[in-house]
């Protein structure tokens, strides 16, 4: 083997003794790669070790020729491998002896060809509750919108509370606490419960919009379950929201009520979240508060203690499957968000991902440092509780060791990240000499992932495996992802998801490896309507069609590899919408932002992978007024802080490049595609000035 020197090793930060065994091993006859990087994982690499060693060890095991299989090129290396007992412990084996299937191949080609009949199967293993039983279980003639459970009705909250009354439901803790706090199944039902008696009492009916603006809390989750209990239909809203952006949603989804927060404590400061709520001109408002409450409210609001009920029973109001649950919105091409309704059959999607995918067992322990505003805070609400797990909550800020040593006390078993926080974690360092060894699996979701960041976050737990999820809240999960049964080689997808299925076509409309996703129709979770924009026009419009074939297709957006090993790889989005922080947003709402600034005469948008990979980075060409002496380093502070206050805190920008005109079509549409291509072949250093 071409092993490292000593002295590398030893520059990794390691002692010359830890070093020279390392070499001792290096030189063991090993069959492959593959049999060495085990070795390594299991008998040497340590959390506690530097990462650089992890990165030397790894990059010389899978490049070494001596090996003959090595040479992974760019379809990358596994630094993971299923053992005997992960794949027959795994949820995804179990429903493979179900079928009598013999491989993972067949399981997802069985699952693609009878929709149906995987749902159904689905729908049973996950012991889905109904109130009355459909009398067919699909219509699926028109694949753009599909019946699913016919005459059935259901109040899918009633499926979150399978478990014992006296299990864990929720572990939850604050930044400024360092005890946590732990509701059981029954006091979440009661609680939740409780919500629901009291929005009856204030006269909502089923169907009625009731917005909750709240951080990811215990009582966050109570309220979002009650609010479906009583058959009303939670709006999802970020606490992070500026006002106008929280009143532009109200007005969409045509909200009722809202559920709020005297304030929110990130980083050690204190931040209003209920004068937001007043500028944006919200209607009645139920207010819970942090610790004492000294606030003036609006002659119509009512605090938590006003508002909820004594009663903790309650009969949960059953509907039709299509009726919606929830509102959330998701950023198109337009200023306007998209509003999504996920109906009663969306969180059977996110409790089946989770079943199959992420491998969520009872009693796991499943943490995602996510909102309610998100797709991810339902999510984790309906596949934790649905497979009869624990959610694991903390309010603060996932960027801290404190974050890290709640993830080791409560237990996590399945830990989901966004890529640019693993980033975080790697250049600070603050999770270094935790024990996160009770994690089982990691997933990773809402931006494209960097394999050195990817090996990084499964160092972190004696190399754990990564779920990579992609999909989007159209989807109410992923349409391409992983499994605990399939070698994990960073930053790569190893599969559609299960009951789905989608191709790859070339800018030819053609079958390709390297291209646009396009989702094949039809699958519980797929979105039928849009509450403010065309559904068909957004989705299925100008669709191409495959030769000879009777498949239905529908636009995602997404840009994909297959490589040649069979896995994949994202590349980013195809239209002008991205994906900064793990949040989806479209070019035309951050222009609208700057194009207010006094010195700005018009802007593009655009968002950048870095040359290594990773999460697209935010750029903005500018053009600026003519007669304004301005640098693009006074430009990107003022655009930042403009972002900060009007649109989302979250949004950073990456570089500000001040242009003499923008590149146009002969309609006069910017073209963003030529932006983003001189960007990468010319670079930061030349442009900025």
């Amino acid at each position: 083997m071409n092993a490292p020197s000593l002295r590398q090793l030893v520059d990794c930060g390691i002692h010359e003794t830890a070093a020279a065994k390392i070499l001792e091993l290096l030189q063991r006859p090993f069959a492959n790669s593959i049999d060495c990087w085990q070795q390594l994982t299991r008998d040497v690499l340590t959390p506690n070790q530097p990462f650089a060693l992890h990165q030397l060890l790894y990059r010389i095991v899978f490049s070494d020729s001596n090996f003959g299989d090595s040479d992974f090129g760019d379809s990358g290396a596994p630094a993971w491998i299923p053992s005997e007992e992960d794949i027959q412990s795994a949820n995804v084996t179990a429903l493979m002896r179900d079928l009598e299937l013999s491989s993972y191949q067949d399981l997802h080609e069985w699952s693609a060809k009878n929709r149906s009949q995987f749902w159904e199967r689905m729908i049973q293993k996950l012991n889905i509750k109904f109130r009355k039983p459909h009398h067919q279980f699909a219509n699926l003639k028109n694949a753009e919108k599909p019946e699913w459970l016919i005459d059935a009705r259901i109040n899918i909250a009633e499926s979150c509370f399978q478990a014992p009354e006296n299990q864990i439901a929720i572990v939850f803790q604050s930044e400024e606490e360092d005890w946590r706090h732990i509701w059981t199944y029954g006091k979440l039902n009661a609680v939740s419960n409780q919500v629901a008696n009291g929005l009856v009492r204030a006269g909502f009916k089923p169907g009625d919009a009731i917005a909750v603006a709240l951080p990811m809390t215990a009582e966050a989750v109570a309220i979002y379950l009650g609010i479906v209990k009583a058959g009303c239909v939670v709006v999802s809203i970020a606490d992070s929201f500026a006002a106008n952006e929280i009143q532009t949603r109200l007005k969409i989804a045509n909200a009722k009520a809202i559920f709020t927060q005297d304030e929110v404590f990130r980083g050690g400061k204190r931040l209003s979240l209920y004068s937001k709520i007043i500028e944006a001109n919200a209607p009645q408002a139920i207010v819970l508060c942090r610790h004492e409450c000294f606030l003036t409210l609006r002659p119509d609001d009512r605090n938590w203690e006003q508002f909820i009920s004594k009663n903790p029973r309650f009969h949960a109001v059953a509907v039709s499957p299509d009726s919606p649950t929830n509102i959330l919105f998701s950023s198109g091409t337009t200023g306007e968000p998209k509003a999504i309704p996920w109906t009663q059959t969306t969180p059977i999607k996110c409790a089946a991902d989770g079943h199959l995918h992420q491998d969520i067992h009872p009693g796991d322990v499943v943490a995602w440092s996510t909102n309610l505003g998100w797709m991810m805070g339902p999510w984790l609400i309906y596949a934790t509780l649905i497979n009869r797990g624990t959610i694991a909550l903390y309010d603060g800020a996932p960027t801290t060791r404190d974050y890290g040593q709640f993830i080791q006390t409560a237990g996590v078993t399945m830990l989901g990240v966004v890529p640019s926080l693993v980033n975080t974690w790697k250049t600070t360092g603050c999770m270094a000499g935790l024990d996160w060894s009770a994690i089982k699996t990691f997933s990773s979701t809402g931006e494209c992932s960097n394999a050195d960041d990817m090996l990084y976050l499964m160092s972190l737990a004696g190399y754990k495996p990564i779920v990579e999820y992609c999909g989007g809240t159209e989807i109410g999960g992923a349409y391409i992802t992983g499994t605990r049964i399939q070698s994990c080689i960073p930053a790569t997808f190893t599969t559609p998801a299960l009951g789905l299925d989608f191709v790859i076509l070339d800018e030819t409309d053609r079958p390709s490896t390297e291209g646009e996703a396009f989702i094949i129709s039809p699958s519980i979770g797929l979105s039928t309507t849009l509450l403010n924009k065309d559904h068909h026009q957004v989705y299925f419009a100008d669709i191409p069609t495959l030769s000879e074939s009777d498949v239905f297709l529908r636009r995602h957006g997404d840009r994909i590899e297959r490589l040649p090993n069979g896995y994949y790889r994202a590349q980013g989005r195809h239209d002008d919408t991205m994906n900064l922080g793990g949040i989806k947003v479209s070019s035309a709402e951050i222009e609208r932002v700057l194009n207010s600034l006094e010195a700005v005469a018009e802007v593009a948008a655009i968002a950048v992978p870095p040359a290594e990979g990773g999460p697209c980075q935010l750029v903005i060409y500018t053009v600026p007024v003519p007669g304004f002496a301005v640098t693009a380093i006074e430009l990107k502070s003022q655009m930042q802080n403009t972002i900060r206050q009007q649109l989302n805190p979250l949004f950073k920008i990456h570089d500000v490049v001040i242009v003499e005109a923008l590149p146009r079509t002969a309609s006069q549409k910017v073209m963003r595609r030529v932006i983003r291509d001189r960007y990468r072949s010319v670079g930061q250093k030349t442009l900025m000035r």
